[in-house]
C-alpha cells in the first residue's frame, strides 16, 4: 500500500519511534518552544523530488532525534523567509526549545547523524 506522495507504507506496528508533526507559519514558533527533546525542522515541497524522498524515507531512518516537523514551503512563505530557505529540502535543527541553525548535509544516515552532533556542539541561537 502506497500513500500520496508514493511511499511504501509499512505496517503500523513496525513503524518509527519518531513523531512527525505539520508545522505552519500560526504554530511553528509556538510548537518548536515547547518540544522536548531533538527536532529535526524540514522544509520541504510536493514539486521537489528529494523533498518527496525525504517524506518516505527520513522516517525509518534511526537518527538521533524524537521528531521530524515538517513545513510545506509552498505555503509558509513566512516561516521561508524568516528562515532564509533558498533551497529544499532545508533542514533545521531546535533541541528543547533552543535553534542550532541548520544543517548542510546529504540525507543519509551517517552523514545526517553526523551534521546533527555537528549542530548540537555549538551554542545555541534565538529562534528565527
Amino acid at each position: 500500500m502506497y500513500d500520496y506522495l508514493g511511499c511504501h507504507q509499512f505496517d503500523t506496528t513496525l513503524g518509527s519511534i519518531v513523531t512527525e508533526l505539520e508545522l505552519t507559519d500560526l504554530d511553528a514558533d509556538r510548537t518548536l518552544l515547547d518540544l522536548p527533546g531533538t527536532s529535526l525542522l524540514l522544509f520541504t515541497s510536493i514539486g521537489c523530488a528529494s523533498c518527496r524522498w525525504a517524506r518516505c524515507e527520513l522516517p525509518n531512518l534511526p537518527l538521533p532525534i524524537q521528531h521530524l516537523a515538517w513545513i510545506d514551503a509552498a505555503n509558509n512563505g513566512g516561516l521561508v523567509t524568516r528562515y532564509e530557505v533558498f533551497h529544499l529540502p532545508a533542514l533545521f535543527v531546535v533541541r528543547d526549545g533552543q535553534f542550532y541553525g541548520a544543517l548542510q548535509t546529504r540525507l543519509h544516515t551517517a552523514e545526517l547523524t553526523q551534521a546533527l552532533n555537528t549542530a548540537l556542539s555549538r551554542p545555541a541561537e534565538e529562534l528565527p
